[in-house]
């Protein structure tokens, strides 16, 4: 386990280390460190990169509709006509993969990407966003005569719409991470195109092979609509899940709105941590023997942009368990990094270096506290 299951509290978890996993604050070196092929990753993040270009939508126009029967908001436009836009802002290199291994990089963890991107000017520009942030980039794959992958996302305030399409690469784990790599401490897999499934069982047996390496499983579109018994292997060696309410609703294939039943379905599928965020409700933890509550941090002023709020939040609380924490302090830690990121446009410009994380958490009102249920 990443933690101390002897901690019955935040407060006495905050002042008793970790038994089982030495924090990484001062083991941590800088990003040169992890260059080395030899050094063994504190998170290696695997899953698509894209380039997001957000597009801002004119705030003059009648752009949202819930004229329907579910009430469900509608972006409607008529077909053939020319519309405004506000402007555009193109972001490289990201994902959920890329942003979770960015925010864990920040927070001073060894921390690499294992992607596939072509060899057109998307992909270089990719890769050089990655050396940028000071990434592993030892593991990234490119592709000749292959398209990078570039989503085109319609904004309007923090919500948006997003046109997505995933090159089908062709991928191979084995060849991807050699044997010849020391075992990460964990991996955090997420969006993959539709073509990866062989990758996925790949990776199911690297961790059943290397029970010392913790994987993190926060599935895409893709990865849920493929179902949990296609999945099976992953969800069996998972160790800690990440999905929100809706989305555990839809993999246990259940209308219940009782969040202890879907923390307890989703851990039945193998995953010894499971991790269930709903909005401004908070986020909830099961480690199978105590459930924690932890209410989101508040926001600063009004969202810009909803993007990667899920990304931050789930690799934010891995990150905190990987450095000592408990489950119930990563509830405190997790909500901090989506608070942030949201006052931005793209998933990553607020990113929060462990430093200021920890003052945002010093400065947090008294009520801001994770309970147990």
């Amino acid at each position: 386990m990443f933690w101390n299951k002897k901690n019955k509290d935040v407060s006495a978890a905050s002042t008793q280390e970790n038994d089982t996993m030495q924090n990484l604050t001062n083991s941590t070196n800088n990003s040169a460190d992890a260059k080395a092929s030899n050094t063994q990753i504190d998170f290696l993040a695997i899953g698509d990169t894209v380039t997001d270009a957000f597009i801002k939508l004119s705030d003059n126009n009648s752009w949202i509709e819930d004229d329907n029967a579910e009430k469900t908001k509608e972006l409607c436009m008529n077909f053939g006509d020319k519309l405004p836009y506000d402007d555009v802002k193109v972001i490289k290199g990201v994902g959920n993969s890329p942003n979770a291994a960015t925010s864990a990089h920040r927070l001073g963890l060894r921390s690499a990407i294992l992607t596939h991107v072509g060899d057109d000017d998307f992909g270089k520009e990719q890769v050089a966003a990655f050396n940028e942030e000071g990434l592993n980039t030892d593991n990234v794959v490119v592709h000749k005569d292959m398209d990078s992958n570039y989503h085109y996302v319609l904004r309007r305030g923090p919500e948006r719409t997003i046109l997505v399409k995933h090159t089908e690469f062709p991928y191979d784990f084995e060849k991807d991470f050699p044997a010849s790599h020391p075992a990460p401490k964990a991996i955090y897999l997420s969006s993959l195109a539709e073509n990866s499934l062989d990758y996925h069982q790949q990776i199911a047996k690297y961790a059943a092979e290397h029970p010392e390496t913790k994987l993190i499983f926060q599935p895409g579109t893709f990865q849920m609509s493929l179902g949990k018994d296609v999945l099976s292997e992953i969800y069996a060696h998972t160790h800690i899940f990440f999905c929100n309410k809706e989305e555990a609703q839809k993999i246990l294939d259940t209308t219940t709105d009782e969040i202890k039943e879907l923390l307890s379905g989703i851990r039945k599928l193998g995953p010894k941590l499971a991790v269930i965020t709903d909005g401004p409700n908070g986020a909830y933890v099961d480690d199978g023997t105590e459930v924690w509550w932890g209410p989101m941090y508040p926001d600063p002023s009004n969202p810009i942009d909803r993007t990667g709020a899920g990304d931050s939040f789930a690799s934010t609380f891995t990150s905190a368990l990987l450095l000592g924490k408990t489950p119930a302090e990563a509830l405190q830690w997790g909500p901090i990094n989506s608070m942030s990121v949201v006052q931005f446009i793209g998933a990553q410009e607020g990113l929060l270096s462990r430093a200021k994380l920890e003052e945002y958490l010093a400065n947090a009102p008294e009520d801001y506290v994770a309970k147990k249920l």
